[in-house]
């Protein structure tokens, strides 16, 4: 009991200072100050007339609205004597794992850089200046040689260091349960069962009202849809973040979506966040990063070339260059298991005084990384909110799907549940794709890695990120529940195919299925 109210004041502590370096506690000492004024504020009763003032006027909703959205992304609580290390991951031998890829990343980096002779930043010339300007609205119409540039990295190559990731005090295979294990991944991370992913998604269940399957042509919009979408609006006027995450577990109405998941953000576009926006473009339009062309490259190899997301070619640019010399972004390292790569004024290597986090936001983009932002894109259409929403979803959700750690939604735990569904599950499709060489972590990674964006169809994935947001959790994702079950639908096909190959051709397309259906049912009706 102790110990719990000993970690209630440490996060009490942590949330009241970060909050008052925000703009918001600006606002409310100032709103405070003003209240005076008001002939209701009595000098006697001071204290109680302004939280009554707050309340009344929606200060005290905003404040909440703050807290709330701290909370959801604050580490779970540790030892006070813990170091920061722990923080970031608690298991040693993931911590030096995850040492070790960064190493590769950067070496990927430097070598690029050696052999291409192209400096990792320089400060454009006047002219090229003034020509980005002016086409910083037409970017994709620019045709730059990329040809000599690569991806750093794609998640094949991820997936690679993760089969190899092995705890030294299971070498031996000591726990029997664990050995029985048939997977590529062989480590012995705690991961949920079904009965625990039922009380989860508890508002997956059958009878509970979906959108994704309550709303569709079969069923008369007045049983649910109608309903639903009157408690959307009231939880808009209402402004309240935990509301609207609770609400959005049932889905989300097209027409609200992109004001609801703001809310839940905490994301409201003031002036001062139009104006950072526009200083990261300064900073965009007078520095040239290698990483420039590594995004260019991206965005050209994956976004440009699909049918959904081609047309917002020229906003992908736009947010992700700006997200690269982001440095609010590094903040999220203190809850990450990874570490902002380091860069030195040219002739100080390994003088600390002379580093500096490169790129400036700690984030070296992968192969798929642009497929982040792109179904943001349908939602928001002015680039300083969509900017503002990508950022709050990449510190809170994305960076888990690229970095090893042994959190519940980190890529480790994800893929390690998604075999063991199968296995315990479906043990004959699973031991059939193993007997032919085609494990079927090897076929469903990227999808994890991207959260199935550019695989499903861009209304089932908003569908899916609904409930990412209104769990607070990537434990819907491919690695717990969506991958197994779309294994499960095409199980007979599968059972079939005798290659690699042929079970990759089964499940190439993805952009039929329906998300909602296909996780109710794996959940609730066939597994038991």
């Amino acid at each position: 009991m102790l110990q719990e109210e000993s970690d209630l004041s440490l996060v009490i502590a942590q949330i009241v200072q970060k909050l008052k370096g925000s703009h918001l506690y600006a606002q409310l000492e100032r709103q405070a100050w003003a209240s005076l004024q008001r002939p209701e504020i009595k000098l006697e009763s001071l204290k109680e007339d302004i939280k009554e003032f707050f309340k009344t006027s929606g200060w005290e909703k905003k404040l909440q609205n703050a807290v709330y959205s701290e909370l959801s992304v604050f580490p779970l609580p540790s030892h006070p004597a813990a170091p920061p290390e722990h923080l970031k991951e608690p298991l040693v031998y993931m911590r030096k794992a995850q040492g070790s890829w960064e190493k590769r990343i950067l070496k990927s980096l430097n070598s690029m850089c050696t052999e291409l002779s192209i400096p990792l930043a320089r400060k454009r010339p006047v002219g090229e200046q003034k020509e980005l300007l002016n086409k910083w609205n037409e970017m994709g119409t620019d045709e730059p040689d990329l040809s000599l540039f690569r991806p750093v990295y794609a998640p094949k190559d991820f997936l690679e260091v993760l089969i190899n990731l092995r705890n030294p005090n299971y070498e031996n295979g000591d726990s029997l349960s664990f050995r029985t294990h048939l997977g590529l991944i062989q480590v012995p991370l705690k991961v949920k069962d079904i009965p625990e992913l039922k009380e989860f998604f508890v508002e997956l269940g059958l009878t509970t009202g979906q959108l994704g399957i309550d709303d569709s042509t079969q069923v008369p919009p007045e049983l649910f849809e109608n309903e639903h979408v009157r408690i959307g609006q009231k939880v808009l006027a209402e402004q309240d973040s935990a509301a609207a995450q609770q609400y959005v577990r049932q889905g989300s109405p097209t027409a609200l979506r992109a004001e609801l998941w703001a809310l839940i953000l905490n994301i409201s576009s003031q002036p001062e966040d139009i104006l950072y926006y526009e200083q990261l473009k300064t900073n965009v339009i007078q520095h040239d990063l290698l990483v420039d062309s590594l995004i260019y490259k991206d965005v050209k190899l994956t976004a440009s070339n699909d049918d959904y997301y081609f047309v917002f070619e020229d906003y992908l640019y736009q947010v992700l260059l700006c997200f690269s010399r982001d440095t609010s972004v590094l903040g999220h390292f203190a809850y990450n298991s990874a570490s902002p790569p380091k860069s030195y004024i040219r002739g100080k290597l390994g003088l600390e005084e002379y580093a500096v986090f490169y790129p400036p936001n700690g984030v070296i983009p992968f192969h798929g990384f642009s497929m982040y932002v792109a179904p943001l894109c349908f939602l928001y259409h002015e680039p300083s909110k969509l900017y503002q929403i990508f950022r709050e979803m990449y510190v809170r959700f994305f960076f888990r799907l690229h970095s090893i750690s042994s959190h519940p939604s980190g890529i480790v735990s994800l893929c390690l549940l998604f075999e063991t569904l199968l296995q315990t599950y479906l043990p004959q499709l699973f031991y059939h794709l193993r007997e032919i060489g085609a494990q079927p972590l090897r076929i469903s990674f990227k999808w994890m890695v991207r959260a199935f964006s550019g695989y499903l169809a861009t209304d089932q994935l908003l569908l899916l990120w609904d409930r990412i947001l209104g769990y607070n959790s990537l434990e819907i994702l491919a690695g717990k529940i969506l991958a197994a079950a779309v294994f499960a639908f095409r199980a007979v096909n599968l059972m079939e195919v005798t290659s690699l190959a042929a079970a990759e051709a089964v499940l190439a397309d993805l952009s039929t299925l329906k998300v909602m259906p296909l996780l109710q049912i794996f959940l609730f009706a066939t597994v038991t």
